[in-house]
């Protein structure tokens, strides 16, 4: 188990070596200057080589990269001169349209996100799987039906409708809960549940909708096995042979879809941070990329390729755990 573990993790720093430098080479590796977008269209050439002097753009592309890389480590100086600044580490940068370290702002961005993400990962979990698990167990059932019903319905709908649709109801109809905002969980718990009720119910509803369908399919498949059939036969209690058997065999693939969907959903849930008017790391990510603002950009790009990769990892890890076969692979 041990080995198989530091396996993934090896392959998973590769993995994010590779993205890095993909990345680097998408923003500062190509033919136009990042200089000239950040001065604009009526620039002069000399303005963009002193911009690029200032910002050491006029280095290497390597060297570039390694002074990149070291700023996350250990800190870096950017620019040079009476202009230069000094970013501590993890130095994702410099934004020069806010006139503030990146990190700062991706330090802001990222607790609404994770706040975000993971309460609705939560529910859409919990909701999905049971209600597929209920319903493979009921099939032909009314509550099978209901559950393909929710299914359908919850497949079909878009979180910009679905959020809307719940704050006119909740917010301003029925006025039982405020507009949702971001409030600290570390200033205000009740406040910082309260706010996120509305953006969890949203990705719960969405999300626990294909959980359910696909629990549901898997589970059908997974009771007409060998072993499922061999269990009830020794006479094992149904709970026992469903809880413990079926349902950890079926929730495999489960957990690898589970693992996709959190770690992109962590690299920025843009719609949902949009429709709930919460500047998470989606919606900074957008109005960088509106602005041009690269220094911005790339850190959230390298930001979203690290949860996919360590989701990536975690998943693997937990197949190990749940189906031993797998360490061999």
């Amino acid at each position: 188990m041990a080995r198989f573990i530091v396996r993934r993790g090896l392959l998973a720093l590769l993995t994010l070596f590779s993205v890095s430098v993909l990345t680097f080479l998408m923003f500062f590796g190509v033919p136009t200057s990042p200089a000239e977008l950040q001065c604009g269209r009526d620039c002069r050439p000399a303005q963009v080589a002193n911009i690029e002097k200032q910002l050491g753009l006029d280095r290497p592309i390597w060297e570039q990269y390694g002074e990149y890389m070291k700023g996350i480590v250990a800190g870096r100086t950017i620019g040079s001169g009476d202009t230069a600044i000094e970013c501590d580490a993890p130095c994702l940068g410099w934004s020069f349209r806010s006139s503030e370290a990146v990190t700062d702002i991706v330090g802001r961005a990222l607790p609404i996100t994770l706040s975000i993400v993971l309460g609705g990962a939560v529910l859409w979990a919990l909701l999905g799987v049971s209600l597929g698990f209920l319903s493979a167990l009921r099939r032909g059932t009314w509550v099978d039906k209901a559950a393909i019903g929710f299914s359908l319905t919850g497949a079909s709908l878009q979180i910009y409708f679905v959020g809307l649709l719940l704050q006119v109801l909740f917010v301003y109809t029925l006025k039982w809960l405020p507009s949702p905002t971001y409030t600290s969980p570390f200033e205000s718990l009740g406040d910082w549940f309260v706010g996120m009720i509305l953006p969890w119910t949203t990705l719960a509803f969405l999300n626990s909708a294909i959980y359910a369908r696909l629990t549901r399919a898997q589970m059908i498949e997974t009771l007409s096995e060998d072993f499922v059939r061999t269990a009830r036969a020794k006479g094992l209690p149904s709970r026992q042979v469903y809880r413990r058997h079926a349902l950890r065999a079926g929730i495999t693939p489960i957990v690898t879809i589970f693992g996709l969907d959190l770690g992109v959903s962590l690299g920025g849930a843009v719609i949902t941070e949009y429709v709930f008017g919460m500047p998470g790391l989606g919606f900074v990510s957008a109005e960088a990329a509106r602005q041009l603002n690269l220094p911005v950009v790339m850190a959230t790009v390298l930001l979203a390729a690290f949860f996919i990769v360590l989701m990536n990892v975690v998943v693997d890890w937990l197949y190990a755990y749940i189906d031993p076969r797998v360490r061999l692979g």
